[in-house]
């Protein structure tokens, strides 16, 4: 490192945003996911024992990914190396490469590579790392807030252990809050600022596990308000309002907390709880989820879980897609919330979908014979003459407009695909070809 290095590590230093200050400096410190870093736990004594493997980082922003990736490198004898794989080209990786053959070579020393934002890398990037990851060249610590499962190579995650970290806790967040207003070397000390029990009750509730939030709302309000005439920087309620004015939700369009909401969502109406599936509308809602998708969802849990228990159902979630639409937001909340009630609160059937996959599997798996003569069309050139439709009787000729005939192929005479229940208006269907049929 020449003087402009360590001029300008020594400003960013000062000059950094507050969360990034407040990293700490060692495993002690650090606060939260006591279920991967407990004393007890074996990614702590890997450390403290400076034997890590490569291992991947999942979690949510703000829950402390880079904090243990940086704890590491201050920890570990190894040489400690960093890119960021939204910027990062095949050069970047190249060097790191060399230079941990190098470190390897000349001192025996290994080296750590975090790969920040580690999903961002394509297949061909996540391929070149993995030799080197393979014969020890690299230690590998990724870090991303996707599913590792579905956006790292296989061969790369059989090669790393997966560590899952969790939204941090109030109390965790709580705690942090405080730190970040009183330590006068790492944090807002020097402001002489107070912060208000309720302010970090709101705080720490509004944040929602992520604490980046937090802290940038700490030093938000600690640099924008005025000292009172006690000479203090009061952080209160209405303060530390200003400062979050919109709850942070956990909600990626393309990730877990869009799968596990909508998942929610829906087995929330099946289970015909209006309450619930109100929640995760408003949530999705107010996370930006597109209208169109979850009027979709609706149209879909209409027919596959409602069915025939209430036809309307279908109707009423199709008439909210069509509405919404047109309308837009914000009053498009009022109509999907009206089909979704609707929705939650009928009767429930599955027949319909038991119906369409049993029928769909006998066509799938089992011989498709013609279709009976009597049913087939004898309007189209040289049918009449072959005797298509030949004895094939029209139910309006006959009382109640029905009359018992082959409508199944010969091989599927007997079959029954639709299992009516006995809810809502499937009653009446049973009761109505019960009559028929008799």
């Amino acid at each position: 490192m020449d003087l402009f290095d360590y001029m300008r590590s020594n400003t960013m230093e000062k000059e950094s945003p507050l969360a990034s200050r407040m990293r700490p400096s060692s495993l002690d410190q650090v606060v939260g996911q006591r279920h991967i870093i407990g004393k007890d736990k074996l990614l702590y004594r890997a450390i403290k024992a400076d034997k890590l493997g490569s291992v991947i980082f999942y979690g949510p922003p703000g829950t402390g990914k880079t904090t243990l990736a940086k704890v590491i490198a201050g920890t570990t004898k190894a040489d400690f190396r960093q890119i960021n794989a939204t910027t990062a080209g095949k050069k970047d990786m190249e060097e790191a490469v060399k230079s941990a053959k190098d470190s390897m070579g000349m001192y025996g020393r290994r080296t750590i590579l975090f790969v920040d934002e580690i999903h961002r890398f394509n297949k061909s990037q996540q391929d070149y790392l993995l030799p080197f990851v393979e014969d020890g060249t690299l230690i590998l610590i990724g870090a991303t807030t996707e599913n590792p499962y579905f956006e790292v190579n296989g061969a790369l995650l059989s090669r790393s252990r997966i560590f899952e970290l969790k939204e941090l806790e109030q109390k965790d967040i709580k705690e942090l809050i405080r730190r970040a207003v009183y330590d006068s070397e790492k944090g807002m000390g020097s402001y002489n600022a107070e912060i208000h029990e309720d302010a970090v009750e709101f705080l720490a509730d509004a944040a929602g596990g992520d604490a980046r939030a937090a802290l940038n709302a700490v030093e938000l309000g600690v640099l924008t308000t005025d000292r009172d005439s006690d000479g203090k920087i009061h952080i209160d309620l209405k303060v530390a309002q200003e400062c979050i004015q919109k709850r942070a939700v956990r909600y990626d369009k393309d990730g877990d907390n869009h799968y596990d909401t909508i998942s929610a969502f829906i087995k929330s109406m099946r289970g015909s709880d209006p309450d619930a599936s109100v929640y995760y509308l408003a949530r999705m809602l107010y996370a930006g989820e597109d209208i169109k998708f979850i009027a979709r969802r609706i149209m879909i849990h209409a027919a596959e879980d409602v069915g025939m228990a209430d036809p309307q159902a279908l109707v009423v979630a199709s008439s909210a897609a069509q509405a919404a639409e047109r309308v837009g937001m914000p009053e498009a909340q009022i109509i999907l919330a009206q089909a979704v009630i609707y929705v939650a609160t009928a009767p429930k059937s599955n027949s319909v979908a038991a119906a369409i996959g049993e029928a769909a599997e006998a066509v799938k798996n089992e011989k498709i014979m013609p279709v009976p003569v009597h049913l087939q069309d004898k309007h189209y050139k040289g049918a009449g003459k072959l005797g298509h439709g030949a004895g094939y009787q029209y139910p309006h000729d006959y009382p109640d407009h029905y009359v018992k005939q082959q409508y199944l192929p010969d091989n599927m005479i007997g079959r029954e695909f639709y299992h009516m229940s006995d809810q809502g208006y499937e009653r009446n269907i049973q009761d109505f070809m019960a009559f028929l049929k008799k």
